[in-house]
């Protein structure tokens, strides 16, 4: 059974296990998926005693806007203000931050613009503040293929697509980003029925356009999206973790972002694991989770 927070603009649905009294640490969602990403790494760390807590991010399950004149953003400014709003309404001072994808993100932005607050990261890909500004400088034509979904989602069939095929783009991703992970129907079931939040689609749409300059912001996040535009350091204790097989963001990418935490900073490439690292080398998590603390 999930809970319910309230939140300035959402009600915020998330799983918490442990003990009420442990260290706590959020652990953030990528897309296209949902909190079981982290079903393997909450009940090894539930069982050492943390808090676990695992939010639905906005646009996701049962996670609701609660006006519906807000705009249906998911810029990085939006994703990290919600994860500081979370810790804030459920009166969390300080936690350990572990996400990637989106969630890497959104543990990024917190870590970097309010790193009183987060006692150490774990960010699976490295370094996710996006530079908005450089977004226009063409990649490598590999890369370039592999973020095909994110072209596609610039226009208007691109939308209409993810609409009507939600389920079908979620389930090739997967395949693609983690080729060496051989999930089933009920465990691809199970979290795709996040995907039917009335607002996913919506959400979707604005954080791949606005990333690249070709989408409006919520203007409720200028601020905050000016500060991550000067690229801001992580000043909290950080383990990056890589899967050697990922999809997506090649293991190679990670490879220089040592320069972005000034402290303690430790990368791990995870041998065989793809993009759902969290899912296919759950021990890989918890193990850097117990030695930013230990």
């Amino acid at each position: 059974m999930h809970r319910i927070v309230r939140t300035k603009f959402l009600e915020i649905a998330y799983l918490e296990s442990g003990s009420s009294d442990g260290m706590p640490v959020i652990l953030l969602h990528g897309w296209p998926s949902d909190v079981h990403d982290w079903d393997g790494v909450s009940q090894a760390l539930a069982a050492g005693g943390y808090r676990v807590l695992v939010p639905w991010l906005r646009g996701y399950g049962p996670t609701r806007f609660l006006n519906s004149a807000t705009p249906r953003s998911g810029q990085q400014a939006a994703l990290g203000a919600d994860v500081l709003g979370f810790m804030d309404a459920l009166g969390i001072g300080q936690a350990v931050l572990a996400g990637y994808d989106w969630g890497g993100r959104a543990a990024c932005v917190v870590a970097a613009l309010w790193p009183e607050r987060v006692r150490g990261l774990v960010s699976i890909n490295g370094y996710a503040i996006q530079d908005i500004a450089a977004s226009g400088r063409p990649a490598t034509a590999a890369q370039e293929h592999r973020y095909w979904y994110q072209w596609y989602f610039h226009t208007e069939r691109g939308r209409a697509g993810l609409e009507q095929n939600r389920r079908d783009v979620a389930r090739l991703l997967w395949r693609l980003w983690s080729p060496n992970w051989q999930f089933d129907d009920a465990t691809f079931d199970a979290t795709a029925a996040s995907f039917d939040n009335s607002d996913f689609v919506d959400v979707t749409i604005q954080s791949y356009r606005h990333r690249y300059g070709n989408a409006p912001g919520d203007p409720a996040f200028d601020a905050i999206e000016e500060q991550l535009a000067a690229q801001p350091s992580i000043s909290v204790p950080t383990i990056v973790l890589h899967g050697e097989a990922d999809g997506v963001g090649p293991v190679a990418g990670s490879t220089g972002h040592a320069h972005h935490f000034t402290a303690r900073y430790e990368r791990r490439v995870v041998p065989m694991a793809g993009h759902f690292l969290s899912r296919e080398a759950p021990d890989t998590v918890v193990q850097a989770v117990c030695d930013l603390l230990g």
